[in-house]
């Protein structure tokens, strides 16, 4: 035991006290026995002791102070290790020193553990301790692995193996543990490797991974990992993850190329890569010799360059006086901002950090391929499908670390296989064995090829892609990268199964979208994740591009599936009398399920579309980032890159993209230098071409599109690419969003049964939008109540009794109201036609008036109307004039009720959820113009037809079809009476098919009038002028032939005369002195009168039709007068009301002189009018042909109007 000088102040004195006596007591070397360890007394019971003192202390109270004093005391070096090599083999029979040996492990175990501390985590206690422990396990390792003094893993190993000897079933949990601390043991071993921030004591070759490889070969620790890895799942069980632990810091930066090279190779490769050092060498020294330092540049230089634009720039240093372009390079890396670099906290401790590249020397090469080949064909199927389940099912031992750990392994051995099989048949061509050479089977491997395996990575890199671990992310990079080559090997290779397994992978690896999006997102993400994951994210994105070129151009009936997450099942609030809660756990169970299903779909895949998704400008830049790196890029990477810029500037002509001076200015560094490409390169002449195309192309484009010079100086976004390559903007159609469907409650429930409904399924989503439904119709209510009070004061104040104002002064008789008073009356006595604009409060509130169907549902029972056009975003919301507001109180008092209470569910005996109470609301197509007037038919046959002209304009006589219809039906009757009246369904339908077909060709036959004559719609001012001109002529006309007939009463001979002069077919009348015949005549004339209007159709005036002897004509003339100052336009009032005045003297004068009763005459001709005047508005609904029914002419109170007048 030696002592170390402990340091003051660091360790409780009282706690290094007890450690030091307890390190005392265990043994020592004595001056007896050689120099040889002798234990103490009590060695097993102060082994015990220090190991509670680690766990009591250390572990409980997060210190470190037991650890620094057992490093301090030495207590690894000295006392452990000598105790374990004091062990001899044969020696198996002794239990006490079976038991020390066991106990010296357990210390070991957490002294050797490897210190993994967070930043924010660690106190001061661990500032001071973790520096002087990290290097004093270094010192443990070597002293482990130093075979000259004892073989301590020998030892170790020794300790496990009656544990490991017994049977599954039979051992019992200390041998569980013990095998476990074993592995541990081997674990920490490998793992620990000197800090980078801290000084080395030693050699460093004596800790390296190829001394660790070595040890572990030559103390049969390898043997012992591959014995359990190829029983895992039979005899071992929960060893996996420490296995897999253990392997993955032995690989982890383990060039695969170099390890499967034989000598002859080896030393090839190691000439070659001494010749490129040398080379650049030689070239940094020929630049270097240009500007060699002379006895006379000790001194400072400053020089004046002088630019184009005459202003002078100052440069330092003598590395300016060489040339011009040194002086501008100079120059540019003076102007150059370094921007500052935030110090990124790593969360990953350095410990599983895999891109670190690490040489093996001496026999490891040799002793890790060994190994590496055996576990392949024995271990690697067992292991990882264990390992693989327990990741599945998250098992208890399985770290967060694990899953990268696994993954990382799974591409190291899966390319490690690719080697070696390539290196194999290399050897076996070599040898001249090709006659014989049979290729093996991918069985090797089979176990990471299988669907499971997919599934798990696909979902491990999106979660942590998700999360933003890089590093996890690198890992499932790589693997997935190694199982495309695996997989393209696989289809290449002679045994046709492999062929097959193959061709399946490839299908359904490439058969889901959510693969193709997740790539893409991968490349266009990269920024500042480090080479590693760069040269990870680059070299997928290229393999699997093109594997997905070659399998579609193979495939040309690809599909894909692309999913979107389905519409998720909102959760109902529980009402206080809702269900119980075994509904609910049922109803949450459901959600689950609809929450995490999703809805899929197939298309056709298109490999050009899908590879213009990487011909961004996030893309192009990670792979200049990539070429960055170009001088140390190896001939494979650098292959890549060049790939890459040749499909995108080449194949899918967007050069565009890459015209941005910084990355012209790399490609030509590459070619021209300074610090460029060597032309001994194997990539130079291609990068050569593809550099100088471009540059050509740059040029070209420059001279199409000047704007190009600006915009060199920016990256590119979509429409400046295409304004670019085209020359004019992208013309995009932006699509509107559709309103939802329509929704309507079930069944015939009432109002307030209705509004309950549509609180309830509001109310589970949207709480908010039931009250801000609730304050709108509050709100409304208050201004409705205004608005009806103020109308009921100015009707009040409308109708006040007749005052001095309202009264004649000359005779007392109350005076006609003037004009403003007659519109202050009407406007005062109509309803106050006023409506409320319902306005959201919110943006979020305006797109669920329009988005969501629930609520619009809502405001529809409420009873706010919608105006406009369904589909558009804006559409404006009121409350209509004719709601008051007694109803709108009584709504808002039904939704408040229901809001306060709602009601989640309908029905006594099978209840049903508000939300299954909802439907569908159908919709109504419109019946086409000229459809029949079957109810069964929507559209007549061939109603989507387009007529070259609407039916339109005057008809000249109405249609007698139903005439003749009842005509033809007499006849038939009277000709076959015995025939059964009762026509058959085949008969009508071929009826109904004749009456379209007839409907059809009259529709196509009709050539209407409105289309006729191009300048109805032109305004001409003297032809108006000539129209009112006549008007007033007919009037004046017509008014003189009024006088004359209410002075003489002959009012049947004005029409007789009025008659003639229109040339129309009337009966001749015989006077006015047979009353007899004269009312015959007159109920002659008016049941002709249809016809007559039919035919008169040129008649410029008015005609009398009433007679003198049976009504008052002063009554007639008055009523005329009425109606036709009513309409009669503006120009002509005054001199027609003038004559009406006199002609209303006149019949006051008639009226007093002789007055007659009304007789039945009267009543008959008012009947007659009414009676035309239906019958002119109507419309025969049995005519076979759409007629459009002709203006007949006005009846104004005994007076017709020609059609002209109107």
């Amino acid at each position: 035991m030696e002592w170390e000088d402990p340091s003051p102040g660091v360790v409780d004195p009282e706690v290094r006290a007890h450690v030091y006596s307890l390190v005392s007591a265990l043994g020592g070397a004595g001056a007896d026995e050689d120099g040889r360890y002798v234990l103490g007394d009590d060695a097993l019971a102060c082994l015990k002791d220090l190991k509670k003192w680690l766990k009591l202390y250390d572990e409980k109270a997060n210190r470190l102070d037991v650890a620094r004093c057992l490093a301090e005391a030495n207590l690894v070096s000295g006392d452990l290790l000598k105790i374990l090599a004091a062990w001899p083999e044969d020696a198996t029979e002794d239990r006490l020193k079976s038991k020390i040996a066991l106990a010296c492990l357990e210390l070991l175990v957490p002294l050797t553990w490897p210190i993994e501390k967070d930043e924010v985590q660690m106190t001061v206690n661990h500032h001071r301790h973790v520096p002087y422990l990290q290097l004093a396990q270094v010192s443990y390792k070597r002293a482990i692995l130093d075979r000259e003094s004892a073989q301590v893993l020998r030892t170790a190993v020794r300790i496990g193996l009656p544990s490991i000897a017994l049977p599954m079933g039979e051992r019992i949990s200390r041998d569980e543990g013990i095998i476990k601390l074993l592995l541990y043991f081997f674990r920490n071993v490998a793992m620990i490797a000197p800090p980078q921030n801290l000084p080395a004591e030693a050699d460093e070759n004596d800790i390296s991974r190829s001394a660790t490889i070595e040890a572990f070969h030559y103390q049969e620790v390898l043997a012992l990992l591959l014995t359990i890895a190829s029983n895992m799942g039979e005899d071992f069980n929960t060893q996996d993850a420490i296995i897999m632990e253990v392997l993955f810091h032995l690989v982890k930066g383990v060039d695969i190329e170099k390890l499967f090279m034989d000598d002859a190779q080896l030393d090839a490769t190691k000439t070659d890569e001494l010749q490129a050092l040398l080379a650049k060498e030689a070239g940094m020294h020929r630049s270097y010799a240009k500007n060699a330092p002379t006895r006379h540049n000790r001194f400072g230089t400053m020089i004046w360059m002088k630019r184009d634009d005459a202003r002078v720039s100052t440069v330092s240093g003598q590395g300016a006086l060489g040339n011009s372009q040194q002086t501008l390079s100079k120059m540019d890396q003076s102007k150059k901002w370094n921007r500052p670099k935030q110090r990124r906290k790593d969360a990953e401790p350095l410990q599983n950090h895999f891109d670190i590249a690490v040489p093996l020397i001496g026999n490891a090469k040799i002793h890790l391929r060994g190994f590496v080949e055996e576990f392949l064909d024995s271990g690697f199927n067992p292991l990882f499908s264990h390992i693989r389940k327990a990741i599945e099912r998250e098992a208890d031992r399985i770290l967060d670390s694990h899953a990268q750990q696994f993954f990382f392994l799974v591409s190291w051995f899966l390319e490690a296989e690719r080697v070696r099989r390539k290196t194999k048949e290399e050897a076996d061509k070599k040898n001249k064995m090709s006659d014989v050479f049979e290729a093996d089977s991918f069985a090797l491997v089979a176990s990471v090829l299988n669907q499971e395996t997919f599934i798990l990575l696909n979902r491990f890199m999106q979660s942590q892609l998700d999360s933003k671990s890089w590093q996890d992310v690198n890992a499932g990079m790589r693997c997935f990268t190694q199982i495309l080559l695996t997989v393209q090997e696989m289809s290449e290779s002679t045994i046709y199964e492999d062929r097959e397994i193959a061709e399946n992978i490839q299908n359904r690896i490439f058969y889901e979208e959510s693969t193709h999006d997740r790539i893409i997102s991968i490349l266009r993400g990269y920024k500042d994740q480090g080479f590693g994951y760069l040269d990870a994210c680059t070299e997928l994105s290229h393999v699997f591009l093109r594997m997905l070129e070659r399998y579609s151009k193979e495939n040309l009936d690809l599909q894909v599936r692309s999913r979107r997450r389905a519409r998720r099942k909102k959760k109902i609030p529980e009402s206080e009398n809702g269900p119980s809660n075994d509904v609910d756990d049922q109803d949450s169970e459901a959600e689950d399920i609809a929450e995490a299903q999703r809805v899929s779909r197939e298309r056709k895949f298109d490999f050009t579309r899908f590879s213009a998704k990487f011909v961004t400008q996030h893309c192009v830049d990670t792979f200049v980032s990539f070429l960055r790196y170009y001088n140390d890029l190896k001939t494979e990477q650098l292959k890549r890159a060049h790939r890459f810029f040749y499909r995108v500037a080449f194949k899918h002509e967007m050069s565009v993209v890459l015209f941005r001076l910084d990355i012209i200015a790399l490609f030509n560094k590459m070619i021209k230098g300074p610090e460029g490409l060597g032309v001994s390169n194997p990539m130079y002449r291609e990068w050569d071409e593809l550099v100088r195309q471009l540059i050509k192309r740059m040029i070209k484009k420059l001279e199409q599109r000047p704007e190009l010079a600006v915009e060199l100086l920016f990256s590119k976004i979509n429409s400046t690419v295409f304004y670019l390559e085209y020359g004019y903007e992208k013309q995009v159609i932006s699509s509107k969003s559709r309103a939802p469907a329509e929704l309507e409650v079930k069944g015939a429930m009432t109002k307030d049964e209705q509004i309950g409904v549509g609180v309830a399924v509001v109310i589970g989503n949207k709480p908010e939008a039931v009250d801000w439904v609730k304050d709108v119709l509050y709100s409304a209510t208050i201004e409705r109540q205004s608005w009806e009070a103020e109308a009921e004061a100015r009707r009040i104040q409308g109708s006040a009794p007749e005052t001095g104002e309202n009264v004649d002064p000359a005779d007392g008789s109350p005076r006609a109201p003037s004009i403003s008073e007659l519109i202050l009356n009407l406007s005062l006595s109509a309803h106050p036609d006023y409506v409320i604009v319902v306005k959201p409060d919110n943006e979020e509130r305006r797109i669920a008036m329009f988005k969501d169907n629930k609520l619009r549902l809502l405001m529809c029972l409420v009873g706010f109307e919608r105006i406009g056009i369904d589909d558009e975003p804006d559409v404006t919301w009121i409350i209509p004039s004719a709601i008051t507001s007694h109803d709108l109180k009584e709504t808002h008092d039904i939704l408040e009720r229901h809001r306060d209470n709602p009601i989640m569910q309908y029905g006594d005996e099978e209840p049903m959820a508000a939300e299954e109470m909802l439907r569908r609301k159908p919709t109504v197509k419109p019946r086409a113009n000229y459809d029949d007037d079957s109810e069964d038919d929507g559209v007549v046959s061939n109603g989507d037809e387009d007529f070259l002209f609407p039916a339109g304009g005057p008809t000249n006589r109405k249609s007698d079809a139903l005439e003749e219809l009842k005509k033809n039906r007499r006849k038939r009757n009277r000709l076959h009476p015995d025939q059964p009246t009762e026509i058959d369904e085949e008969t009508n339908e071929a009826r109904r098919k004749a009456r379209d077909q007839a409907n059809l060709e009259k529709m196509r036959k009709i050539k209407s009038d409105l289309y006729v004559h191009d300048s109805d719609e032109e305004e001409d001012e003297e032809k108006d002028n000539e129209f009112f001109a006549r008007e007033k002529q007919r009037r004046e006309r017509q008014s003189i032939k009024v006088l004359e007939a209410l002075r003489t009463g002959n009012l049947i001979g004005v029409a007789e005369a009025d008659g003639k002069s229109g040339k129309s077919k009337k009966r001749k009348t015989q006077g006015s002195g047979a009353p007899k015949q004269k009312k015959k005549r007159i109920t002659e004339q008016l049941s002709g009168s249809e016809d007559s209007a039919s035919n008169d159709s040129d008649n410029d005036e008015e005609m009398i039709i009433t007679s003198g002897a049976s009504s008052p004509p002063n009554r007639r003339a008055f009523e005329t007068s009425e109606d036709e100052a009513s309409e009669t336009p503006v120009s002509s009032q005054h001199m027609h009301s003038s004559q009406e005045l006199k002609h209303i003297e006149h019949a006051e004068e008639a009226k007093e002189s002789h007055t007659q009763p009304s007789s039945p005459m009267r009543v008959l001709v008012r009947d007659k009018v009414d009676a035309m005047q239906l019958d002119v508005s109507g419309e025969d609904d049995e005519d076979d042909a759409p007629v459009v029914p002709r203006a007949g002419r006005r009846v104004r109170a005994g007076l017709l109007a020609d059609s002209d007048e109107e």
